[in-house]
């Protein structure tokens, strides 16, 4: 689907954890976040200890996605990514990718993990499209839809998005 105005990346803030919510429960029925993750990831994604980085597409007033990443040490785990159906198709989800491996470079890891629905081939592409390999799986790890998860990893980053631009 093409759109006309490209969606907006900026920092995810506390006052867009309810529509965030609102995308959350219709595209992840099963296994919707809490309101208490949201703000317990952004309770971490500010300041010179930060280890968290969450933000969130905006067109027209509206969040169309959003993202979170998670560092430790040289390890980044790309917590969630989510864009509106309505969005699907027009890169917005690569844009969101590229900018958590940016913070992961950021933050200095050589390294970023991710689990991916089993069953969410859409997704599982765009990660491979970035470097992303196939690990492992985690068996029931999505409750309480008991959905294996596809374990996926990514080494250095930094080179993932060489080239690659955000614009907003």
């Amino acid at each position: 689907m093409t759109h006309a105005v490209t969606p907006r990346l900026r920092e995810m803030r506390w006052w867009d954890i309810d529509p965030v919510l609102e995308l959350e429960k219709e595209l992840f029925p099963e296994d919707t976040w809490s309101r208490g993750m949201f703000w317990s990831e952004l309770a971490h994604a500010r300041g010179p200890e930060a280890t968290r980085r969450y933000v969130v597409a905006e067109t027209d007033a509206r969040i169309v996605g959003y993202a979170g990443l998670a560092a430790s040490g040289d390890l980044a785990d790309i917590q969630t990514i989510a864009v509106a159906r309505d969005h699907w198709g027009t890169g917005l989800g690569g844009r969101l990718l590229a900018e958590l491996l940016r913070a992961a470079t950021a933050f200095e890891c050589g390294e970023v993990m991710l689990e991916c629905r089993i069953d969410n081939i859409r997704a599982q592409k765009l990660y491979e499209r970035f470097g992303f390999e196939a690990i492992g799986f985690r068996r029931g790890y999505y409750q309480p839809g008991n959905v294996d998860a596809l374990v996926m990893r990514l080494t250095d980053p930094s080179t993932s998005v060489q080239g690659t631009e955000i614009h907003g």
